[in-house]
């Protein structure tokens, strides 16, 4: 078995605390991860994107300015981002946004507060 490139990942949440939880929760999975950005909402995590590529975006549905639905819709119309896995991050109790990320093309998500367990189960699922 061949090792797998270092993934990077953008984290997008408008909770700086939040952001840090989730980059410790991801140095503490096995995971090969290269590096980690960070973003404040959607139009700031867009910026970032069209710099460079990731391999991986954890991204808040609840944001100002623009929302995780938004950025996922905004990601999957750019060509070079089109295929990258996003995980949303929701306190939704709801399922209708949750479905709305899915059928926007999320590839999972994990509700808030959430454990370090779960965001690696999640995560080692499909990477």
């Amino acid at each position: 078995m061949s090792e797998k490139a270092p993934l990077d990942v953008l984290i997008v949440d408008d909770s700086a605390a939040i952001r840090k939880i989730l980059q410790r929760v991801l140095r503490q999975t096995d995971l090969p991860l290269g590096e980690i950005q960070e973003a404040g909402d959607g139009t700031e995590a867009i910026e970032i994107l069209k710099g460079r590529p990731f391999g991986l975006i954890l991204s808040d549905i609840n944001m100002p300015h623009m929302d995780g639905l938004q950025l996922l819709a905004r990601i999957k119309e750019m060509d070079h981002l089109r295929n990258v896995p996003v995980i949303m991050i929701t306190t939704e109790g709801g399922q209708g946004k949750v479905m709305e990320a899915v059928q926007l093309g999320a590839t999972g998500y994990v509700r808030k507060p959430f454990t370090a367990e779960q965001i690696k189960e999640k995560l080692t699922g499909f990477l």
